[in-house]
């Protein structure tokens, strides 16, 4: 893996249904990520805050709220990540919510078309985030960006990385879902989307779902982890925007996180929808920290 990391902070809630996600950059920070991380022997670059358009917090327009300023926000992050990558090295981005991950996964996608890499993206959520203007509740687009990372949206957003649809829906596994609206399940089911939903995680277990998630990674394979840590359940991450009872539990958490690990081939993430404004003693942040560090290779014992 990777031992080179660069920090990049995306402080926006434009995709967002409530105000506070623009926080968690910084939420991570005095969590101590690039400490930590350095801990592990890892050299960590902290780029600062990437800046963007002001939320303007305005209702939907056809469908989206606040599209031009979704789409800057995406596209300075895909900038931003697309040179990390070129330059060799392993971004983290700190959301944020997680509309950023169609700026962030774009990049990825892009620099695997340009490196000859295959690429998996395991999406670790309580929600789908597959809807579609017509299908959304609210307009907010943080439940939109797989949608669009599949060329299901508005032609400024499925654009970006420069390839359209950005991604096929076979190459991302989702975990930990639990959260679909209705006419977004059709959608899921229609395009073909990989999903290990929490009744799968019940029946069959972590260790099982991740053997799954994880099989066919080879050494041409380029390893993207997109985090939103509502993935986790309330009860350990309350600094979310959109809480959803019943999630993983910190021992399941940490398995999935150790066991993409044990793989070696992590090569990108986003940690995302972190809302310090809604947390407790920055309590979802450490618990976040935690995780990632496992994603570096934490573990009790040494292992083979």
């Amino acid at each position: 893996m990777n031992t080179r990391i660069s920090l990049i902070g995306a402080p926006t809630d434009i995709g967002a249904g409530s105000r506070g996600a623009s926080m968690g950059p910084e939420a991570l920070r005095v969590a101590n990520i690039g400490p930590v991380l350095e801990s592990h022997g890892l050299e960590v670059l902290d780029r600062g805050n990437l800046t963007g358009p002001a939320n303007p917090w305005l209702p939907p327009v056809d469908g989206y709220r606040h599209l031009n300023e979704v789409v800057a926000w995406n596209q300075c992050v895909h900038d931003a990540v697309h040179a990390e990558l070129a330059s060799g090295r392993l971004p983290i981005l700190l959301g944020g919510d997680h509309c950023l991950g169609m700026g962030s996964i774009s990049a990825v996608a892009r620099h695997c078309r340009e490196a000859g890499k295959k690429l998996r993206v395991l999406w670790l959520d309580a929600h789908a985030d597959f809807n579609t203007n017509t299908l959304t509740p609210s307009g907010n687009i943080h439940g939109m960006p797989v949608a669009c990372l599949c060329g299901y949206g508005p032609q400024a957003l499925i654009e970006i990385g420069g390839t359209v649809p950005a991604i096929s829906p076979k190459v991302v596994k989702q975990i930990g879902i639990r959260s679909v609206d209705a006419g977004e399940k059709r959608l899921v089911h229609a395009a073909g989307l990989e999903v290990f939903d929490m009744r799968y995680i019940d029946e069959m277990g972590m260790r099982h779902t991740m053997e799954l998630a994880l099989a066919t990674l080879d050494a041409n394979t380029h390893l993207h982890v997109s985090f939103d840590v509502d993935f986790l359940d309330a009860a350990i991450a309350p600094g979310v925007g959109t809480t959803v009872q019943g999630g993983p539990t910190y021992r399941e958490a940490q398995l999935c996180m150790e066991m993409i690990a044990d793989t070696g081939r992590l090569a990108s993430l986003d940690v995302m929808e972190l809302n310090p404004a809604l947390d407790v003693r920055n309590r979802t942040a450490i618990v976040a920290v935690d995780l990632i560090e496992s994603l570096f290779g934490k573990s009790t014992l040494m292992r083979k």
